[in-house]
């Protein structure tokens, strides 16, 4: 099942994907928005909620917003990826691999819904595309046991967790570079859980202008999904609706000679198997 949030004849609510149309389930619910969704009794009966449902308005004919719009954290991992991380080191970069998960958060200001404009801001030419994995969190929780993880997943969905480069190196603590509002992309929607086994390797791919500049899957992942979410509630209390990005595979643009990256006019997809793909073009910062 697709559950996404959008804007629909000025109104802001969220529903389901119906061939190519969506439903609103906000009052059918009872739910206001889709984190309290997933975080309430009535996730478990989504079938039955939207048993012969029809279609209220096309996908064409919506705006898109975050699948979860503000969701209370929004948790991602560094070098998250085995390819990426040797990248990273024949770039000349001097990095260890961790023993455990290296995280930082975004703010939800920083994200940027399906075929909203990733905006590149004024004091950088440096905007590079990371697509990533996200995992949506349903059932909540302090100190989940990795063997307990995947009961806590709601669903998944694209991520696109655009870094500002030469912010991201003012410091050794990255998250400068990674909280620049409209960065980061996130949909089109939520795919629920029950649609891809624990586990299953995911091929993952970014465009940019059609032109392939990402192409991996999750068997590199060096922190498995289960590990990310007990670490993460190891820390603080994971919340219906927050969101884990994975982190990206290799081929980012600050890897290549000379570097690529993304400039206002461009195109960048973000694809992965059993879900979708994300699209964002890209714009400048208006001043």
């Amino acid at each position: 099942m697709k559950l996404l949030s959008y804007l629909h004849a000025g109104r802001e609510t969220w529903g389901v994907v119906i061939g190519d149309g969506v439903a609103s389930l906000a009052e059918r619910s009872g739910c206001a928005s889709l984190a309290d969704f997933v975080g309430s009794t009535r996730f478990a009966e989504r079938d039955a909620l939207v048993a012969g449902l029809a279609a209220q308005a096309r996908l064409a004919d919506i705006t898109f917003l975050p699948p979860i719009p503000k969701p209370e954290k929004i948790v991602c991992a560094v070098r998250n990826y085995m390819d990426h991380h040797q990248e990273v080191l024949a770039a000349g970069m001097q990095r260890e691999l961790s023993e455990q998960p290296p995280i930082f958060l975004r703010v939800w200001r920083s994200q940027t819904p399906h075929l909203g404009p990733i905006v590149r801001p004024h004091v950088s030419d440096s905007l590079d595309w990371e697509g990533e994995l996200a995992v949506i969190i349903g059932t909540g929780g302090r100190d989940i046991a990795e063997a307990d993880a995947w009961k806590h997943v709601a669903g998944y969905s694209a991520y696109n967790d655009a870094s500002v480069r030469e912010w991201q190196f003012h410091a050794k603590q990255i998250a400068s570079g990674k909280n620049f509002e409209s960065t980061g992309g996130f949909g089109p929607w939520m795919v629920t859980a029950d649609e891809i086994a624990p586990g299953r390797v995911l091929k993952l791919e970014t465009r940019l202008n059609g032109k392939v500049v990402q192409s991996s899957d999750t068997s590199h992942l060096i922190f498995s999904i289960p590990t990310l979410i007990a670490y993460a509630s190891t820390i603080f209390t994971l919340a219906p609706g927050d969101v884990i990005a994975t982190g990206t595979p290799a081929g980012v643009g600050w890897s290549k000679k000379p570097p690529q990256f993304m400039q206002a006019g461009d195109t960048v997809e973000v694809e992965i198997e059993g879900i979708g793909t994300l699209v964002n073009p890209v714009v400048a910062q208006s001043r």
